[in-house]
């Protein structure tokens, strides 16, 4: 229910901020996604603070990076942007930057990973209902500014939610809060990469850096066999 709910938000918000967005100058347009960088900055700096073991998240983001480079998901992801935005657009709109982004935005926050746990494992989608007020917002800025591509990401969040909540079920006796904590601070390392795109001061691919979400919690797991 609360995927579907988020869903509904991204597709809504994105409508609207691709009608609006024409009607906005240049100028208004580029203050708002310097905004929505900032706040992403300090999103990732607070979720990163959210764990104590700096080590955790370190190691999670090093070692994903090397799976993630390997595997190479940024491009990837970007070609499949790119073969979605050759097919049904006039190629006039940053499609791929605009899918991979808010893809990325949208699942990689702990809301989405704790939200979605909480909603299979007793029904509670509260957490997702708040997300999706805030994806809500999101989505209607950055399609004000990138355009139509930000809709398709609604697709990346019903399988990344949704396969969490799926999922959460049969791992009810093996999650910790403190691997959902290191996850989220591991995320946050992700946000604020992501930040630092959207204010164009670093090209940081955040794909690739994806496999440390998994890594996370094996690490927290693991992490009283650390000498340290």
């Amino acid at each position: 229910m609360g995927t579907a709910i988020n869903v509904f938000a991204v597709l809504a918000g994105g409508s609207i901020g691709i009608l609006a967005g024409a009607k906005l100058p240049e100028g208004m347009r580029s203050s708002a996604m310097q905004a929505i960088g900032i706040v992403t900055l300090l999103v990732g700096v607070a979720n990163f603070l959210k764990y104590d073991n700096v080590l955790v998240p370190l190691v999670s983001v090093i070692l994903g990076l090397v799976v993630g480079e390997v595997l190479d998901i940024d491009a990837r992801l970007r070609r499949l942007g790119d073969r979605l935005e050759r097919r049904f657009s006039k190629g006039e709109s940053p499609v791929s930057r605009a899918f991979v982004t808010t893809s990325l935005l949208f699942c990689v926050g702990p809301l989405t990973v704790i939200g979605s746990f909480q909603d299979g494992l007793n029904g509670d989608y509260s957490l997702l209902a708040l997300k999706s007020t805030l994806d809500f917002i999101a989505a209607l800025a950055f399609a004000s500014v990138l355009g139509w591509g930000v809709l398709l990401s609604a697709g990346t969040v019903l399988v990344v939610q949704g396969s969490l909540t799926l999922g959460a079920g049969s791992l009810d006796a093996v999650v910790t809060g403190s691997m959902i904590s290191g996850t989220t601070a591991t995320g946050g390392i992700l946000i604020f990469g992501l930040g630092l795109v959207l204010l164009d001061l670093k090209e940081v691919r955040v794909a690739n850096m994806l496999p440390a979400l998994l890594l996370a919690p094996l690490l927290v797991a693991a992490s009283p066999l650390w000498p340290l």
